[in-house]
Order: structure tokens, then C-alpha cells, then sequence
């Protein structure tokens, strides 16, 4: 990156509309300088807020996945307070004993993950590895399950997804993973296909192959009982938010009338 990136090397990098950049500067959601009429963004500053809300560095380049993010899951990244979800998931995720994370239609994080295991941690450091969680995750929003169910993810451990819906609309997913399926560890074989998949050396991945969480059939109906509980928690804090914004706006027009 560049020292100071652009409103649209933000769209790129985010996977957001320009808009929602310039309301997430002018909110001082991001850290953003305005010169004369155009916003400027410090790299820096950016990186380190990057690692902050997602837990790794910026992608080098754009996500392989939906090129142009749904009005829903613009507005789910606007009207969450991410301290306060951000708490109540890393609180699920401890009681739980997986990791869980909060993402737009996309798959696009939009919470840092919580209780990420040494595995996961271990994959994010490669370059490119988001943009896979990335497909993996927005995979989980094109599946037709309605109620949660486990899955196999990009790195063979099991996955599952609930959704938040607001109203007759869907607004992002509350997503759990890093659970080992029953045959786990994988062999030396099932070790090098995702050491190539990544485009690491084996002996990367083989010291944190076990760093994964082991469920049992009751643990594991436990979380997926759990998982749109959590959702609806997220969707009652949007509809709540969502409906005080337009409250505000509606005063303010009046204001403006008089």
C-alpha cells in the first residue's frame, strides 16, 4: 500500500460501497484525513486498523467473491456498534469452544474472529489465506439449510452457519468453526494438499494440526443449538440501531424544515 490510499483503494480493500467509506470517515469508523473535499486514508493507520477489527493484515489483492456487496450487507456493517458484538461474541465463542465470527452476505468479516484456533491463526498469516475463508464462508450463505448444520470448510475442519435475518430480509451470518470432523488429524497425504492449496511447505501446518477443537456429538448439537440464538441476538441489535437512525433522520428533517 501506497501512503496514503484513496476513497477507492478503500471500496477495493473493504469490499464495501464508496458510500459507506465515506460515512465510516466521517463517523471516524476509519481512520481518514480530509483534504479540501476528498478523504485520504493513512496506510498505516489502516493496516493497523485492519488487524484490529479483522485479527490479520490487508489482503494484497480483491477478494475472489461477490465483485459488489448487497444494500443488506452494507447496511449490517453500518449499523452494528462492533464493541458491544464483538463482547457478546467472544463471550459465545468461549461458552462454545469454537471460533466465531460475524459476516455480511458476502462472507466478508465484519467482526474480528473470536478464540481463532492455532491452526486457523496459523493458515491467516499466509498471503491470500482471507480471501479462501473469504469464498469458504460466503459458500456457507448459498447452502439452502434452514436450520444450522456442520460442514466441511476449505481446511477440512467443520463449519456451520446461522443466519441474521431482519425482518423478511437476510443481513449477514453469524458463523462457528474450527471443529475437527471425527477422522482428524489428516495423514501426511491429506497434510500436503492443504499445504499446496496454500502454497506453504507441510512443515508449516504439521505443528498446529492439532491446535483445532475436539466436540463431542453433544458439545457439537450444543453449538449448533446455540447459533441462532446468537444470530438473533445480532438482528435484534440491527433492527433496534436500525430503527433509531431512522428515528434521528426524521427529526432532522423536520429540523431542517422548520
Amino acid at each position: 500500500m501506497g501512503e496514503m490510499l484513496t476513497a477507492k483503494e478503500m471500496q477495493n480493500l473493504l469490499q464495501v460501497d464508496r458510500s459507506t467509506i465515506y460515512r465510516m470517515a466521517e463517523a471516524g469508523r476509519l481512520p481518514a484525513l480530509k483534504v479540501g473535499k476528498q478523504w485520504r486514508f493513512p496506510a498505516d493507520q489502516v493496516e493497523s486498523w485492519f488487524q484490529l477489527q479483522i485479527g490479520t493484515t490487508p489482503p494484497a489483492v480483491k477478494p475472489e467473491v461477490a465483485t459488489v456487496p448487497s444494500a443488506s450487507s452494507e447496511e449490517l456493517a453500518t449499523l452494528l456498534p462492533l464493541e458491544c458484538v464483538q463482547l457478546i461474541q467472544d463471550t459465545f465463542a468461549d461458552l462454545l469452544g469454537v471460533m466465531l465470527v460475524v459476516t455480511n452476505m458476502d462472507g466478508y468479516p465484519i467482526t474480528r474472529p473470536s478464540r481463532p484456533c492455532g491452526l486457523f491463526d496459523t493458515i491467516s498469516q499466509v498471503p491470500h489465506a482471507l480471501q479462501k475463508c473469504i469464498q469458504s464462508w460466503h459458500h456457507l450463505a448459498t447452502t439452502i439449510d434452514l436450520e444450522p448444520t456442520f460442514s466441511q470448510s476449505h481446511l477440512g475442519l467443520l463449519c456451520t452457519r446461522a443466519m441474521i435475518r431482519v425482518g423478511s430480509e437476510l443481513k449477514g451470518m453469524v458463523i462457528a468453526g474450527c471443529v475437527a470432523p471425527d477422522v482428524w488429524p489428516p495423514d501426511s497425504t491429506g497434510v500436503g494438499v492443504m499445504a499446496s492449496e496454500f502454497g506453504v511447505e507441510p512443515d508449516l501446518i504439521r505443528p498446529h494440526i492439532e491446535e483445532v477443537y475436539h466436540l463431542d456429538m453433544e458439545q457439537r448439537a450444543n453449538v449448533l443449538a446455540y447459533m441462532q440464538r446468537v444470530a438473533n441476538i445480532v438482528a435484534h441489535i440491527v433492527y433496534e440501531r436500525k430503527t433509531l437512525v431512522g428515528r434521528l433522520s426524521a427529526i432532522a428533517d423536520l429540523t431542517t424544515f422548520k
